[in-house]
């Protein structure tokens, strides 16, 4: 069945006709390269010649080859493709949109730098072996880098090796398109909700094993003994319940999570309900409280 269609015809191939087309513009590039230096594109080394086909085009995108394989994997796996991006044909093959043919076009400079050194080395050597004459006789012009031009200025020839620019981010879930790659506002939504749910079941599986219930125990034995003890002691006439409830609790949303777990010696989960105001945290730490965020005694 076809992936695009569903039709039982032989299977579509987005990623290798991306593939097909990056290599259609790397060819056209060192072409360009072989004629500029002054080299018949038809005449190849490593592919045989043939009248429909410039084999040392064919030749000279070899050594480039892998840097278009590692662009398109590297998109593939951090980007979905689109489904609009592309189109099958009554044969069963996959063909690209126009829309992304122009952004796939936009990366044709990037392979005309990184064949440009190739060309000018496969002149180069073709020439040398060539010649007879004396070594600084053979230097041919560096029209595609300049880099004779530059080291003739007293420069360190650089190559250009700025990565080719991706399409834009797009979500991996529906395709549209992102700031950064991720999830879209819609698909992080569901996706945090299946998170959640699988963390809540690691949770519940972790919280009823022998460790964790005898931690519990013995916090709740610690918390109730500090409350027996709290009843049992005489109390405070400061800070009562209004200080608490409109001074304190509200200050505490500048306090961190964890400095509030810590200075009561409770779970960061319960430090947030307290600082949040979800539960009223018991009298005996009013008065830390009121150190931690600053508040005295009026």
């Amino acid at each position: 069945m076809s992936p695009i269609t569903g039709s039982p015809r032989r299977a579509v191939n987005p990623p290798n006709a991306i593939l097909n087309y990056l290599y259609a513009l790397l060819e056209s590039e060192s072409r360009l390269a072989a004629a500029t230096l002054g080299l018949d594109p038809g005449i190849g080394v490593l592919h045989v010649d043939t009248p429909a086909r410039d084999s040392l085009a064919c030749d000279l995108m070899e050594a480039v080859r892998p840097q278009i394989d590692g662009f398109l994997i590297d998109w593939v796996t951090r980007e979905t493709l689109k489904r609009e991006w592309f189109f099958e044909q009554r044969d069963g093959n996959c063909r690209l949109m126009s829309s992304l043919a122009v952004r796939l076009s936009e990366t044709t400079t990037t392979w005309g730098r990184a064949v440009a050194p190739i060309a000018e080395w496969v002149a180069q050597s073709l020439w040398t072996s060539a010649r007879k004459t004396p070594v600084r006789d053979q230097l041919l012009p560096t029209r595609l880098t300049q880099s004779q031009r530059s080291a003739g200025r007293g420069n360190e020839f650089i190559a250009d090796t700025t990565p080719a620019p991706h399409p834009k981010n797009i979500c991996p879930g529906c395709g549209a398109t992102t700031r950064l790659g991720r999830h879209c506002p819609k698909c992080g939504r569901e996706v945090s909700r299946e998170k959640l749910i699988e963390l809540a079941k690691v949770g519940r599986v972790a919280a009823q094993n022998l460790e964790s219930r005898k931690k519990h125990s013995q916090t709740q034995r610690r918390h109730e003994a500090a409350k027996r003890a709290w009843r049992s002691s005489p109390k405070p006439d400061w800070p009562n319940e209004n200080t608490y409830v409109e001074n304190i609790q509200p200050a505490l949303a500048m306090i961190a999570i964890s400095t509030v777990a810590a200075t009561l010696g409770v779970s960061e989960s319960y430090a947030a309900d307290i600082r949040a105001g979800r539960h009223r945290a018991h009298p005996r730490h009013w008065q830390t409280l009121a150190e931690l965020v600053g508040f005295g005694r009026p």
